[in-house]
Order: structure tokens, then sequence, then C-alpha cells
């Protein structure tokens, strides 16, 4: 059964979220409200033009799969999956965000094979929360 996260919101209603529930005909959606920009490892400010062009290109074509497809798909290509945070050079994770994001499960997405990186954050949803941009492979580079 999933979890509902309540949030309370001064003269709103309680907003219910619920993770993990997917509806297998929605498309990818990618948000950047949890993406951390002043994190060292993960700072794209020296990315030029080019860096930022075919990022948005990949996401743009991402969006048009399902996110049942990305989350099946273990292609060399997609190199979407799971990460393992004990595996990583951040073994504590996501630290920014509260605990209930926290407990998400993290996800890693190719943007290109060598030059562009990954990105790295969670879903929720048929949504892909992008919390890190990875242009240098960070993430795994001890």
């Amino acid at each position: 059964m999933a979890k509902r996260i309540r949030s309370k919101l001064p003269g709103k209603k309680s907003l219910k979220i619920r993770p993990g529930k997917l509806d297998d005909t929605k498309t990818l959606k990618f948000s950047f409200k949890y993406l951390d920009i002043n994190h060292p490892k993960f700072s794209v400010t020296a990315k030029d033009g080019q860096y930022f062009s075919k990022v948005l290109e990949r996401l743009k074509k991402l969006s048009e799969l399902k996110v049942i497809e990305i989350l099946r798909n273990r292609s060399s290509s997609l190199r979407a999956h799971p990460i393992k945070w004990r595996e990583t050079t951040e073994p504590r994770g996501f630290q920014h965000l509260n605990e209930q994001l926290q407990s998400e499960t993290p996800y890693q997405i190719q943007i290109s094979a060598n030059a562009h990186g990954r990105v790295h954050g969670f879903f929720l949803e048929d949504t892909f929360f992008i919390v890190w941009f990875d242009p240098d492979h960070n993430l795994y580079t001890r």
C-alpha cells in the first residue's frame, strides 16, 4: 500500500501525494523543484551553452517515453537505474531534502555516454525530480 504524505498549507486543503503509484499510460515529466545547484561535486556553472542544449534535447526526448518504459528499460543507451548510495561518493544521499523525500528511491538517467554525464533524482508518480546534474560522473568517481 502506498504511503500518503499530507501537507498542510495555510488556507488550503490537505494535499495527497502517492509515491510509487504509476499510471502506465503517462509520459515522463521533469521537475527542477529540488535541484541542488550549490553542491560542489555537481556544479554546472562552468558548463557552456552546448552542454545545456544537449541536456535539454535529451530531457525532451526522454519526456516522450512512458515512465514505466524508463523504469523497466535496462539498455546501455538509457542507463536509468536506482542508485545504491553506499556504492557512491555520496553515501548519505540527498541530504538537503526532507526525510520523506530522502526515503524515495534515487535514480540516475544518462544524458550521453561520456560528454554530458547523468542526472540524479527520484520519481514521484510520473515526474522525475532532478536533484543533481552530474556532467563529470562524480557520483561514482572516487
